[in-house]
């Protein structure tokens, strides 16, 4: 199994397979958990415990040990860093986008997609590492 040094770049590449492609199963459902728990509405109880800027220790301890086959990996041709991706609210479901809490600082991880063609990615989104464009197209991957 894959070891994945950037645990947000994890989470960029457990979206794209979870709940992009949905093949990555079962999706993780931090509102149905937190249902089961007695919790309706899962902003206002992050908000109410101060823990709207954290990535919720439940989600964490999930996608931590996810373990993601190279079979999987290798159908990753393409990723977006962007600030509204679904796995956000699944970690952090008041996260308003404007801190750095799921910035990627490094592309060190690239290695383990084999496959990967593109990213997507906005001035103010979550791919934060500095040498993103030389490591990109090091790989042949096309950035935009």
């Amino acid at each position: 199994m894959a070891e994945f040094q950037d645990f947000n770049f994890k989470l960029v590449v457990i979206d794209e397979l979870m709940y992009g492609q949905r093949v990555l199963t079962p999706a993780f459902d931090l509102g149905a958990r937190l249902r089961a728990q007695g919790i309706g509405d899962p902003a206002s109880y992050v908000l109410g415990n101060g823990l709207h800027e954290v990535v919720l220790d439940e989600s964490r301890r999930y996608f931590e040990a996810l373990e993601i086959g190279d079979e999987l990996l290798a159908r990753v041709d393409e990723l977006c860093f962007d600030a509204g991706l679904d796995i956000y609210w699944h970690c952090a479901p008041a996260w308003d986008g404007e801190d750095d809490l799921f910035d990627v600082r490094s592309l060190d991880d690239l290695a383990l997609l084999p496959h990967l063609k593109r990213v997507t990615f906005v001035d103010d989104g979550t791919l934060r590492a500095p040498d993103k464009w030389e490591r990109l197209a090091a790989r042949g991957i096309e950035g935009s």
